[in-house]
């Protein structure tokens, strides 16, 4: 028991000893710390003291900056002001100046103008006397000639107008009859001779096709179930197919002669075959197109072959071929074109002009009819740029954009080419044209006539190729008969449209009767 409690005081005693100990030790950190703190913030203050004495030393220097700088701009501005007050200053006196200059001018303006107020006073009183004394004259001449000054007037003036419509009338009869006896005599022998050499029937196509069919059970065949073969049919091909009553007969209706072609001969093969059904008409159609578009190019080739023309572009060639399929008042544009260049050649071959290049621009003349209808413009424009895009001599083009008047033609062939383009037009049969068209022709050629003084009555004949007019004897003249046919030629150059030319005629009649009793 003894060990036991010397055990538990010891340990209490050195549990008091560690204590006091702990404590003492706290205490000397605690002042220990205290001192470290104070360091501490007698550093902090040294140092914020430091970078307080910069920032006033910065803040100084850039106050100091800043001050130079402004009175460095105060400066300018008051130098700019200075420069500009001098500027002022100078126009000042500049604008004193020229207000002295214009002073003085008005001043000097002031005298001339005084100075020709009286100088024209002083022609005026000069003018007055003038004009009193030619009313004098002319009081003194009417006198003398019994007739007033208007009448004496409008007498010389109808004598001179009389005396020179004489003059200018047989000057032309006179002219006309010189270049007759050259020019008439052998431009018809050329024209003739060009004609008769040769001569080329025109095929006239329609904008309707017809197909005969073996039997009208074809007609349900070819409209199909619910009409699927004849909407397919009209779909693929881009043309009317008409199916009416008229027995074992339908007909295809476009105004593209191409599109009808293709479609014809599709319609007739998938007759022959007797399978209709949608994609076998898509089949046949496909094939047709390929089979159509090498018979242009052979036809193409052919027109060139038969003309003896070589060395074309083969895309210009198919354009050839194409006009085979167009039509022009009914006239077939590839033989109009053919017949054309061949009118040519033998014409340039009179003249001795290049056979072969009168050839090549009588066939492109109207080349531009190939694809006139695909693109925007004349066919005189399309075919100008055809031309160009295929490097066609300057002749060719020419004779294509002056064919029908369009522009002046600058060399002998474009005459040509003109010339044989009405010939193949005018030609009877060349064209077709509608009833209404050509009454309206002749009611206008007839009324041209008829406008004219001393007319007594027109007749147009020969389909409006000739107009004949008869005037009044006792008012018009042999002589003022050649002036009204050279005035109604131009009156029907300028007013009218029509193919070939017109033949004038002014007839004049004196007959004089009696009755022996």
């Amino acid at each position: 028991m003894d060990n036991i409690a010397v055990i538990i005081l010891f340990l209490f005693l050195g549990i008091i000893i560690g204590a006091v100990a702990i404590i003492i030790i706290n205490h000397f950190r605690g002042v220990n710390a205290q001192h470290k703190a104070n360091k501490l913030l007698e550093d902090a203050k040294k140092e914020a003291e430091r970078h307080k004495r910069d920032s006033l030393l910065e803040l100084k220097e850039e106050t100091y900056k800043l001050k130079q700088q402004t009175n460095d701009e105060i400066k300018e501005k008051k130098q700019e002001l200075k420069d500009s007050e001098d500027r002022l200053i100078s126009r000042e006196n500049n604008l004193d100046k020229r207000e002295e200059m214009l002073q003085k001018r008005d001043i000097t303006l002031e005298e001339k103008e005084n100075n020709l107020l009286v100088k024209q006073q002083s022609l005026q009183e000069k003018e007055d006397k003038m004009d009193k004394l030619l009313k004098e004259e002319v009081q003194e001449l009417e006198k003398i000639s019994g007739l007033s000054k208007e009448k004496a007037h409008d007498l010389i003036m109808s004598k001179v107008e009389s005396d020179m419509a004489l003059e200018i009338a047989e000057y032309i009869r006179d002219e006309e009859a010189k270049a007759k006896l050259v020019a008439n005599d052998t431009a018809k022998q050329l024209i003739v001779s060009s004609m008769e050499r040769y001569a080329d029937d025109v095929v006239a196509v329609q904008t309707v096709s017809t197909i005969d069919l073996p039997n009208d059970e074809m007609k349900g065949r070819l409209i199909g179930r619910e009409g699927r073969n004849i909407r397919t049919f009209e779909s693929v091909t881009g043309v009317d197919l008409i199916i009416d009553d008229t027995p074992e007969t339908i007909v295809i209706s476009s105004f593209d002669p191409l599109r009808r072609e293709i479609a014809k001969i599709t319609i007739e093969t998938l007759i022959k075959d007797g399978r209709i059904h949608p994609s076998r008409i898509e089949e046949v159609y496909e094939k047709t197109c390929k089979d159509v578009s090498n018979r242009i190019t052979e036809i193409g080739n052919n027109a060139i072959t038969d003309l003896g023309i070589t060395k074309m572009d083969p895309e210009l060639i198919n354009l050839v071929g194409k006009l085979n399929f167009r039509t022009s008042y009914g006239q077939n544009a590839l033989k109009h074109s053919v017949e054309v260049a061949n009118l040519c050649g033998i014409m340039a071959a009179e003249l001795g002009e290049n056979i072969t290049l009168a050839k090549r621009a009588g066939l492109l003349h109207d080349i531009g009819k190939a694809i006139d209808f695909e693109i925007e413009g004349s066919h005189v424009e399309v075919g100008e740029q055809i031309a160009k895009k295929y490097h066609e001599s300057e002749t060719v083009i020419d004779g294509i954009v002056s064919h029908h008047g369009d522009r002046d033609p600058k060399s002998v062939i474009a005459v040509l080419v003109s010339i044989a383009d009405t010939l193949s037009a005018a030609r009877p049969g060349a064209r077709n044209d509608s009833v209404e068209n050509y009454i309206k022709r002749l009611e206008q050629l007839e009324e041209i006539g008829n406008s004219f003084a001393g007319v007594e009555k027109a007749y147009a004949m020969q389909a409006g190729r000739e107009i004949r007019v008869m005037v009044k004897p006792n008012e018009i003249d042999d002589t003022n008969s050649y002036k009204i046919a050279r005035e109604m030629k131009e009156k029907i150059e300028s007013e009218m449209q029509y193919p070939g030319t017109i033949k004038i005629t002014v007839i004049r009649e004196t007959r004089a009767q009696e009755e022996a009793k």
